[in-house]
């Protein structure tokens, strides 16, 4: 029965896992330009009064920014439309909302290079999914799952899913430095300037939770991919 349980696990569940993982991740890096306008963000600046009247609950009208490593979506005031800018991997959020005051140079798009380096993960992920999955249910494929038999096959897709997880973590932790420096340095400015600062309170955004969760799932199937090659090693 263990056997039975401990097969079904990784022929069924894993790659289920993985696609979940990959989904994720394509959620959040696509948001919130190309969809979940305002819904999924990596950073967002809000009305609040919390950081100019400590304390105050009260509701507050004004302009919203949600930014993603694509582009970004903003709106001035509660009630109006949401406008995103077109995806780019090295966009420029419009910060033309905010007034003045607002310290908008603190909010720049991370270096360049850790977008691109996540779209290269997720290619990669999408790789490895597809060869992943092939390889545990190639025992249904007849004759055509003869290839994914091959030590070589399972050591190449291994490697792949090794690479495109150690990438998108690294690129994704870079992000996250970033931008949560952008959050603590645009709110200290707010509060520097007293009662008198602009209502807006900027948060680290719900994506970076939609990314750890999959990369917590996505580190199920690399260690089976490589505890496969650790049983034939030590026979």
């Amino acid at each position: 029965m263990l056997a039975d349980i401990s097969k079904g696990t990784i022929l069924y569940f894993t790659p289920v896992l993985m696609l979940t993982a990959l989904l994720l991740s394509l959620f959040s890096y696509l948001a919130p330009t190309a969809m979940l306008h305002s819904q999924v963000a990596l950073l967002t600046v809000t009305p609040s009064s919390a950081l100019t009247q400590p304390g105050s609950n009260k509701a507050v009208d004004g302009p919203s920014i949600f930014l993603g490593p694509l582009g970004s979506c903003s709106r001035p005031n509660n009630e109006a439309g949401l406008t995103c800018m077109r995806s780019s991997i090295s966009p420029v959020y419009n910060t033309s909302v905010f007034t003045s005051n607002t310290p908008s140079s603190v909010i720049s798009a991370p270096p360049e290079g850790a977008p691109v380096f996540i779209a290269i993960s997720l290619v990669f992920s999408v790789i490895f999914f597809i060869t992943f999955t092939a390889i545990s249910f190639r025992h249904l494929m007849g004759k055509a799952g003869a290839i994914w038999e091959k030590p070589v096959v399972q050591r190449v897709s291994a490697w792949i899913g090794i690479v495109a997880f150690l990438i998108g973590l690294a690129s994704t932790l870079i992000i996250f430095m970033w931008f949560g420096k952008a959050a603590d340095d645009f709110n200290q400015s707010i509060q520097g300037q007293g009662s008198n600062g602009p209502q807006l309170i900027a948060t680290v955004g719900n994506a970076f939770t939609m990314i750890w969760v999959a990369y917590a799932f996505f580190a199920i199937p690399v260690v089976v991919s490589l505890a496969k090659f650790h049983v034939l090693a030590t026979k």
